[in-house]
Parts: structure tokens; C-alpha cells; sequence
């Protein structure tokens, strides 16, 4: 009988890629930026005529969302990164300053170990690998076990496109036989230069400790604030479309509502009038009983359904018009379900008396759970406006916008990314819409445009200083090197100001 060892296969398999995928890089590096400009051409042409049946297959494989709205996810990367990525110069001299005599040269990073979630497993992947092979970088794709199938049959894909113009073999690739151990053979392994993980939270702790850099796409718990001089009508429509695209998937997606007082009522109007529902006491405590675990996870069997299949799992009905779910709240707490992110189609409902303590609601929430993620303020104050920018800790503030199709940079001009960086709650190296720029280090060149006696000149010395020992008048040893350095910097920094 043949027992096979599922961690030990996986573990080799991840050794054998990340190897193919270094010898595969150091080729991929020699190629100038328009053969990499015509790979990723391919590759975009090629996945976009499988978008709708991907769609398909992710939402029958995850029973994540709807297949529909992952079609324009899907849809927004080919056609939105694609156009973006036109005419972008990311590896060799990427910017000369011919005046100031400095270069910047694009360098890639390496090998990238790359975690779709199942949530977005397609967009995901195909941004990813677009991202990677433009930056001049070899992909590897761990694929995530709730849409292993999809993930596979979307890198496919791209693998034959982008072969089929002289991609080296093994740039891109995914681990088949997907396990732990495997995942943490890719990202330890010593030709591994970089770590995308978008959403995989179990994974991230591990990516910390392999010692490499990270970039970390988190999930959070963004607030949307409403404040009294917004147009009340089209925050609505926002807030309604972005929290039921895809049921809520989305991480960028509003998880609560704060509102001015003064427009509670009319606010709360609008929100009945577009599809949301105000559960009462009773059936908020029941949903809210089913909306996480005892150890505090999130039941996956309730991310990304429908308000109707969640008011059934709790005990009560909705009509088919509901779109969101809502429940009025007036506190904030880690053991309160709606202060924490929800995807699925559910929000919190706060109201405070004016935008200052608005804006310390909206802290709150952001602390509560992995915040430095996304803000959205519907606002024509461009005062209290500012303010939330400069207070809240988040990656992004997304004004008079939805929150699901500003961060990605549908409806703003942000950066087209299915990554969306959460350096600023310490995770991860940055909290960017990911590019690729974020998967290059930039090598600075400067040529020499002064005389160091030029430097020495600018500074006023005593007999007993620097002129003196280019003299030869004084021994170097008799000279208080302390001082004469404290002297110098000084005397640097003046002119530098």
C-alpha cells in the first residue's frame, strides 16, 4: 500500500518552485520594460475572455458573494490595471534628473510568495501576477484551500499567455498540492525575496517569522461618518451599494455607519428607502449571536451571503428588497459583534452629537479590531474634512465615496489594487494600494558635483582647524576630533537650511 505524505510532498514541491522561480527571475531581469510591457498585454488579453466563467466557478467553489459582482471585480483589473499599468516604467532608469545629476534605477525584488484569499480569489490573482511581471518579478501563488480550483485554473491561464511570448518557465507557478507546511517552505525559503499576503490573516504571523518583508492587504473595520453638510441622498446610495456588492466581501467595505444628529432622521429615511433594514432589539441579538464563534472567529459559513439567508439563519424574515442589514448601536467593544468587521451584508448604526465626537466614534472603531485600513466621511466641509485625515489611523480616507469601489480606485484615482496596504496598523511593510513599485527597490545614483575643498571652504576655522591641517601646520592628533566635527556638521547644516 502507498502512503503518501501530503506535508512532505508539498514541502518539496515549494523547494523545486522557489528554485525554478529564482533561475526563471534571473533571466526575467535582463528584459527591458517593453518585453515585460507585452507579456502583461498577454496575460490581461488572454484572462479577460475566461473573466464571467471565473466568476462563475469562484462562486460556486467559495459559495462566497455573487458571482455577478466578482465578474466586475474581475472585469475592473483587466481593464483598469491594464490601462494604468500602459507607459509605467518600473524596472531600469525609471527617473533622471539631468539638472541635479541623480538616477533612480527600478530594481525587482526577486521571488514573490503570493496569498489570494477566497473572498477575491480571481481578481486577486490575476492583479497579483499583472503586478509581479511587470516589476520584473518571478510569482509564486499559494493557493487558498477554500478556492484552490479557481485560484489554479485562473494562474493557468495566465501561465499559457504569458509563456506563449517568452515568459520563462517558472516565473509564475502555484503550489498543487497545497498543505501548511508547504506555505511555510515557500516563504522561508532562502531565494524567497518578498511576501504578498492579501487577507490570509492565519498565515500572517508565520509570514512575520520567516524573517522576510512583508506586504499585508489587510481586513478592517472602516467607519463610514456622515456628516451634517453631505448630500445625504448619494452617501446613502454609497453606503448601500459598496456593503451589498458582492454581500460584503469586500475589506474595504463600510462595516459602520456614524451620523451627525442633526440628519439621524433623514439619514436613517434614506437608508430604509434604499434597501436597508433596522433590525429590531430582539432580532439584532439573535444575528448577532451567529455573526462569530465562541473563540471570537467569524463564522465562514455567513461571509458573503445574502441579508435574507443571514435574517433566516438567526430566526427572522426579511423581503427580498433588503439589501443591508443594520442595528442600532451606541457603544463600541471587542465582545459588541457590530463594532467588528462583518463580511457580510450587516452595518452598525451610531449617532453622536456633532463631527469631533464623530471622529473619536470613528477611533474607536478603527481600534477596536485591526484597524490602519480604510475611513470613508461623506462631507462638503473641507475643514472637518481634513481634520478626520489627519487624525484617523488608517492607510486610506476616502471622501464622498463608496468604500468598496474608492479604495480599490474605481470611483477615486488611487492606484488599481486588490491589495490594499495596512502598514499603518504596524502590519506590513506599507499601507499603499499596492503597485508595482511596492515590489521594487529603487537603486539611487548621484554624480559628483562639487570638490570636497569646496566643502571644507564653506566653513569658517580657526588657525587651529581643518585649513591648518591641510597646510600641514598641525599634527592631526593635536586636534580635539570631537570638536572639529561638532564644528563641521554645524556649519553643514546652516548651509543646507
Amino acid at each position: 500500500m502507498n502512503i503518501i505524505d501530503n506535508d512532505l510532498l508539498s514541502m518539496q514541491e515549494a523547494r523545486i518552485l522557489v528554485e525554478n522561480a529564482r533561475e526563471a527571475q534571473k533571466k526575467l531581469a535582463t528584459f527591458p520594460q517593453e518585453k515585460l510591457d507585452e507579456i502583461v498585454e498577454r496575460m490581461a488579453e488572454e484572462v479577460e475572455k475566461h473573466l464571467k466563467e471565473l466568476a462563475k466557478i469562484s462562486n460556486e467553489e467559495t459559495e462566497y458573494g455573487k458571482w455577478q459582482d466578482k465578474y466586475v471585480k474581475n472585469h475592473f483589473v483587466c481593464e483598469y490595471l491594464k490601462n494604468k499599468l500602459k507607459g509605467m516604467r518600473c524596472v531600469g532608469i525609471i527617473n533622471e534628473d539631468k539638472i541635479n545629476k541623480t538616477m533612480d534605477v527600478g530594481v525587482p525584488m526577486g521571488v514573490v510568495i503570493a496569498f489570494p484569499p477566497a473572498t477575491s480569489p480571481v481578481s486577486t490573482t490575476i492583479y497579483k501576477a499583472l503586478i509581479a511581471i511587470k516589476s520584473g518579478n518571478a510569482i509564486i501563488f499559494s493557493p487558498h484551500k477554500r478556492a484552490k480550483n479557481t485560484i489554479s485554473k485562473t494562474v493557468d491561464i495566465l501561465i499559457r499567455a504569458a509563456e506563449g511570448v517568452g515568459l520563462p518557465e517558472g516565473a509564475i507557478a502555484y503550489l498543487h498540492t497545497v498543505t501548511e507546511s508547504g506555505s511555510l517552505e515557500l516563504m522561508k525559503h532562502k531565494d524567497t525575496s518578498l511576501i504578498m499576503n492579501t487577507g490570509v490573516i492565519e498565515m500572517l504571523d508565520k509570514a512575520y517569522k520567516s524573517g522576510k518583508p512583508v506586504i499585508y492587504g489587510g481586513n478592517g473595520n472602516g467607519p463610514a461618518f456622515i456628516e451634517r453638510t453631505a448630500d445625504i441622498e448619494k452617501a446613502v446610495k454609497d453606503i448601500i451599494t459598496s456593503k451589498n456588492f458582492d454581500y460584503g466581501v469586500v475589506s474595504a467595505a463600510e462595516q459602520s455607519i456614524v451620523v451627525d444628529s442633526l440628519i439621524a432622521s433623514e439619514v436613517k429615511q434614506e437608508l430604509i428607502k434604499n434597501g436597508g433594514y433596522f433590525m429590531t432589539e430582539e432580532e439584532a441579538l439573535k444575528l448577532g449571536k451567529i455573526l462569530f464563534n465562541q473563540d471570537g472567529s467569524p463564522d465562514l459559513e455567513l461571509i458573503g451571503k445574502s441579508p435574507q439567508f443571514l435574517a433566516k439563519k438567526a430566526g427572522f424574515a426579511v423581503s427580498e428588497s433588503v439589501k443591508v442589514l443594520i442595528s442600532n448601536e451606541k457603544f463600541v467593544s471587542k465582545y459588541n459583534p457590530y463594532s467588528r468587521e462583518k463580511l457580510c451584508p450587516v452595518l452598525a448604526f451610531y449617532i453622536e452629537d456633532d463631527w469631533m465626537h464623530a471622529c473619536e466614534k470613528c477611533i474607536e472603531l478603527l481600534l477596536t479590531e485591526r484597524y490602519g485600513h480604510t475611513l470613508v466621511i461623506h462631507s462638503k466641509d473641507e475643514e472637518v474634512i481634513r481634520q478626520f485625515a489627519l487624525k484617523k489611523p488608517v492607510g486610506r480616507v476616502l471622501v464622498n465615496t463608496a468604500g468598496t469601489f474608492g479604495s480599490m480606485g474605481a470611483t477615486t484615482n488611487l492606484f488599481p489594487s486588490m491589495t490594499l496596504g495596512s502598514g499603518s496598523a504596524g502590519q506590513g511593510m506599507t499601507s499603499d494600494n499596492v503597485s508595482p513599485m511596492n515590489l521594487l527597490y529603487i537603486r539611487k545614483v548621484g554624480y559628483g558635483v562639487r570638490m570636497v575643498n569646496e566643502i571644507v571652504k564653506t566653513v569658517n576655522y580657526k588657525e587651529d582647524s581643518i585649513p591648518a591641517i591641510l597646510n600641514g601646520k598641525l599634527n592631526v592628533n593635536e586636534i580635539d576630533n570631537y570638536k572639529l566635527l561638532e564644528s563641521i556638521l554645524k556649519k553643514v547644516l546652516q548651509n543646507l537650511k
